[in-house]
């Protein structure tokens, strides 16, 4: 149990003697400044309001039923109403000595506490689109679900991660005809697809200008979807090849992705028509000028215009909308999904409205099952427009993350002149990595960014390399102190069982934060922002440094007992950090 849940449920049994109707929410709420408590309970002037009496008064009576012997130093009234509380420090040293011992950092899993069980939650991002590389458009989907998915697992979920690829439609067709010209001069199919784009690209060039090539592309999807064994062979080994492309860019960018994840759009294929049935049975969907779609009237604009969500098109084929339906009926059925989490850009958000929409209508989605489409916002250039190259292309996510990890490795061997080939190479991958995926995972989801590349590389700030130099640092006193620690320098070690004592302000303004984790992931959880958790992870190593300045660890002078308890403290805030940065999918180094 966390501190908020601790305090929230005291302050609500006062607030029952204290006369109030059961189940008033306390409203805690961390204090952001010291002299104002370290918590405040909030909730006694909206009861107040409802019950149209005193607020200062009525939050009198609750604190005088309130008890919080040993938990809180000083409970006080402030204001009209606001009930601020400053934590014991014994108290909370005592909570953090458990945390030390807890292999989670006090983060409860789910299914231990009855009434807190276990979801299944299915979460779709990445979902490249398999004609192509990957580009710097497919980074936040990617990072973003993955920081995601961590997160439900380290808090006990059952996670199915969906890869929905774009392997299907009509591109293919065009891409299948080229391939087949290629392997007929006596290419192989691994060098002819050894650059996507480019293929790509002359498969286009074909299709638009070519004569005939564009008739034998679209009769070759007609065979593809037919199941023509020659075009599903040329198919499958695009597949293999653009799926191996993908699968490079996951390891590099430590993103937990497998290819048994994937679940691709040509999954769905042979649900299509069933799908369209079922509407077509139940009168959801109609016919219109040829093509089968659902007028959705609950969006319909003012003048009673209904949006329309075609389903099937004239000519027989399906569309997005369609197997986005199927999806939704094998995640809530197949997969028993209590949840259902989609990643992409903020420029899907009214289509996915609408799947939900006809999906719960056909009761292809139950209404026990939620359904979370989270949209995110661009990452921009300099000039505030979509990141490109500067002629303009497309820039390849390879290229970018090799790029970072160059100039990673010149910042390094800049302030470290001495180090090993091998230490570099390892260390410049990991600061280079992390450094694009907490510029882009620090940012609010829903917004455009600006990508820069001396902010995110920089050792100040709310930055990749600061929070590993951080854990790095803190590993140098590991290795420095006449310790187990000097033996074993791992953070996640739970060796250490010196006691912690919280003496000074700095010391207790590390414990608050170190005991606010669960809060923090359980934000991120809920509403899909791990930029909550590199803030909080920011703010912990900040606090650290401001410890480290003021309350010395190995100075002549300072007794064992100290010295044990700091280096206690430091174990917590180093497993903290670790396990957060984890959670976003950035790794650490002992040395930096």
């Amino acid at each position: 149990m966390n501190i908020k849940d601790i305090l929230s449920e005291k302050i609500s049994a006062a607030m029952v003697a204290a006369g109030l109707p059961e189940g008033t929410n306390p409203a805690i709420s961390i204090s952001n400044r010291p002299n104002f408590g370290d918590y405040q309970a909030n909730g006694v002037m909206g009861a107040a309001k409802k019950l149209k009496t005193n607020p200062r008064e009525l939050a009198t009576k609750v604190v005088a039923e309130l008890n919080l012997d040993g938990i809180a130093s000083k409970i006080e009234l402030a204001g009209p109403g606001f009930i601020n509380i400053h934590l014991d420090e014994k108290w909370l040293a005592a909570q953090l000595n458990t945390v030390a011992q807890d292999a989670h950092i006090g983060v409860s899993q789910r299914g231990v506490n009855q009434g807190d069980d276990v979801q299944t939650v299915v979460v779709d991002y990445s979902a490249p689109n398999l004609a192509k590389e990957m580009h710097v458009g497919h980074l936040r989907s990617t990072i973003i679900g993955d920081a995601v998915v961590r997160a439900l697992e380290f808090r006990g979920d059952k996670v199915i991660r969906q890869n929905h690829m774009g392997d299907w439609g009509t591109q293919f067709g065009m891409l299948i005809a080229h391939l087949s010209d290629k392997l007929a001069s006596s290419e192989v199919a691994e060098t002819a697809l050894s650059d996507l784009e480019n293929f790509y690209r002359e498969a286009k060039v074909r299709f638009d200008n070519e004569e005939g090539f564009a008739d034998r592309a679209r009769a070759d999807v007609v065979k593809l979807q037919s199941g023509d064994a020659n075009c599903a062979k040329l198919w499958q080994q695009f597949i293999d090849i653009s799926i191996a492309h993908s699968e490079e860019i996951y390891a590099k960018l430590n993103v937990s992705l497998q290819r048994t994840d994937i679940m691709g759009e040509s999954a769905y294929n042979d649900d299509l028509s069933t799908v369209v049935d079922e509407l077509m049975a139940s009168e959801i969907a109609e016919e219109s000028q040829g093509a089968k779609v659902v007028f959705i009237n609950e969006m319909a604009n003012k003048d009673g215009e209904a949006p329309v969500f075609i389903v099937q098109k004239s000519g027989g084929g399906f569309l997005y909308a369609t197997t986005d339906l199927s999806a939704c009926r094998y995640r809530s059925g197949k997969l028993a999904a209590d949840r259902i989490i989609i990643f992409t850009d903020a420029r899907q958000a009214l289509h996915f409205k609408q799947v939900e929409i006809v999906a719960r209508k056909a009761g292809f989605l139950p209404d026990n099952v939620g359904y979370q489409h989270c949209p995110f916002g661009m990452m921009m250039g300099d000039d505030g427009k979509p990141f490109k190259t500067r002629t303009g292309g497309t820039i390849k996510l390879a290229e970018l993350l090799d790029e970072a990890i160059v100039r990673a490795s010149a910042l390094i061997k800049e302030k470290n002149p001495e180090i090993s080939d091998a230490d570099l190479a390892e260390i410049s991958n990991k600061v280079g990595i992390g450094a694009v995926k907490f510029a882009d995972l620090s940012k609010n989801r829903t917004s455009d960014y600006i990508f820069n590349w001396k902010t995110m590389l920089s050792f100040e700030g709310a930055t990749a390399p600061y929070l590993q130099y951080a854990y790095s640092r803190i590993q140098s006193i590991f290795s420095k102190a006449e310790s187990p620690k000097a033996e074993n320098s791992k953070a996640d070690s739970l060796n250490n069982t010196a006691t912690i004592n919280i003496i000074e302000p700095q010391e207790k303004a590390l414990a608050l934060k170190l005991l606010q984790l669960e809060d923090v992931i359980d934000v991120v959880i809920s509403e899909c922002t791990p930029n909550l958790l590199c803030n909080y992870l920011y703010e912990l190593a900040s606090l650290y440094m401001s410890f480290y300045e003021a309350c010395p660890i190995l100075k002549e002078g300072i007794s064992e007992e100290v010295k044990a308890s700091r280096l206690a403290l430091c174990q917590v805030i180093a497993n903290t950090l670790k396990q957060g940065l984890d959670i976003l999918g950035i790794e650490v180094m002992d040395r930096m």
